[in-house]
């Protein structure tokens, strides 16, 4: 999750958001492309249309405008996107395309879930405080805390829980269901195992992880919206155990998806696998980047430019940045005891363009293309890397799994 949009600040200033971190360049950092204003007619409209779960048909693009230029002329872009608001259209524009499906429009929230006092919880948890790290002095982007042993073994064990409330999440997904029952398996399963739920808080955040469905990049909240078939969602889940958070996502079908959504689907595990198989002490963080991007773009797909992974740690967003798109930036190299994700956001056309709801959180892209995403907390160690939310034997399977394993017996039959 991610906040935040000044326009000029300078490079040691650390952004500590919920998983935004705004990209360095030389000197200064230059904020994200900023969304639409609350000023604005769009977030006018949204905030009159209150809550509801109900989607509109409308067309769905399989690809884009040209490029950025595409959406230059402002008065017309803006109140072309006010009509579709009006008409139920959710806030991405519109595209020729001969295929359809249905846009997102906020749904109806519930209060904010519980947890028990013996629990214990980081400080934000409160809520009546932004989320800040414990540190006194800023530090410089390359400047990446290292792990003692005693902090890798809690580091650990929190990314174990993590995998298994996110599993067990991701089991129970089923068309019709909604996306607040995600989000109370997500609470429940977490506290359950004496840990706490890492986004409830989070700068306000109002719940226990991320369900981002369809053309929704990331941070969609949970709601009343319903799953349909063909959606495809990405559930965030980050769990606090023992003073230190562990952090991972992961994509579900939900009925029948079309070829290019599957495909989506796992170009985007594709890329974290490419990127993981690139980290040992010594390389260098701005690699990440060049290697998912290549791979996104070779089909097609591009990858979102304004959200991050991050360190992560007693501290939910730390130092360093991962941009997951080719840079150059000063982010440093990787040491044994380095803690830090990787979380690989694309689209499904080239246009990397976003709004943002008037919920502040809600990303969606800006053509209504889908968006996949798959993340993991990763450890540097001596002979390479250790993902510390891996699956286990007991996990959701990826849907290629599953097809291969209904399709062998057919293959020893002939």
């Amino acid at each position: 999750m991610r906040g935040g949009y000044n326009s000029v600040q300078p490079s040691f200033v650390a952004s500590e958001t919920l998983g935004l971190r705004p990209v360095l360049r030389g000197a200064f950092r230059t904020a994200p492309r900023k969304p639409r204003s609350a000023a604005s007619p769009v977030y006018q409209l949204a905030a009159a249309a209150g809550g509801g779960q109900r989607r509109q048909e409308r067309p769905s693009p399989s690809s884009y405008g040209k490029g950025a230029g595409a959406s230059s002329k402002k008065g017309k872009d803006e109140k072309k996107t006010v009509q579709q608001f009006t008409r139920g259209q959710g806030f991405a524009k519109t595209a020729s395309t001969k295929s359809t499906r249905t846009l997102l429009r906020p749904g109806v929230q519930s209060p904010p879930r519980t947890v028990p006092s013996h629990i214990p919880r980081p400080k934000y948890a409160a809520g009546d405080i932004p989320a800040r790290s414990q540190r006194l002095l800023p530090r410089m982007p390359w400047d990446i805390e290292v792990k003692t042993p005693e902090q890798i073994e809690r580091m650990r064990k929190a990314g174990r829980i993590a995998r298994e409330v996110l599993d067990a999440a991701c089991k129970a997904v089923h068309v019709g269901m909604t996306t607040d029952e995600i989000d109370a398996i997500v609470h429940e399963e977490t506290i359950r195992r004496n840990a706490y739920p890492s986004p409830l808080h989070y700068n306000g955040f109002p719940k226990s992880c991320c369900t981002s469905i369809n053309e929704v990049i990331c941070h969609g909240i949970p709601d009343s919206t319903r799953l349909r078939d063909g959606d495809i969602i990405n559930i965030d889940v980050t769990c606090y155990v023992e003073g230190v958070h562990g952090d991972c996502s992961e994509m579900v079908l939900v009925g029948n998806v079309d070829k290019r959504g599957r495909e989506l689907v796992r170009v985007t595990f594709e890329c974290l696998e490419k990127a993981i198989s690139i980290c040992s002490p010594g390389a260098e963080y701005s690699m990440i980047g060049a290697v998912i991007e290549d791979h996104a773009t070779q089909h097609g797909f591009g990858v979102a430019r304004d959200f991050f992974g991050h360190g992560i740690g007693e501290e939910f967003h730390d130092n360093p940045n991962i941009l997951h798109f080719r840079n150059r930036e000063p982010y440093g190299r990787m040491k044994v005891g380095h803690t830090f994700t990787i979380e690989p956001m694309l689209h499904e056309t080239m246009n990397t363009r976003y709004r943002v709801w008037s919920d502040g959180w809600t990303a969606v892209t800006e053509d209504g293309g889908r968006s996949a995403q798959y993340e993991h907390t990763l450890l540097i160690v001596e002979d390479g890397v250790e993902i510390l939310t891996r699956k286990t034997s007991d996990s959701f399977p990826y849907f290629w799994e599953t097809e291969a394993a209904a399709d062998a017996p057919r293959e020893s039959d002939s």
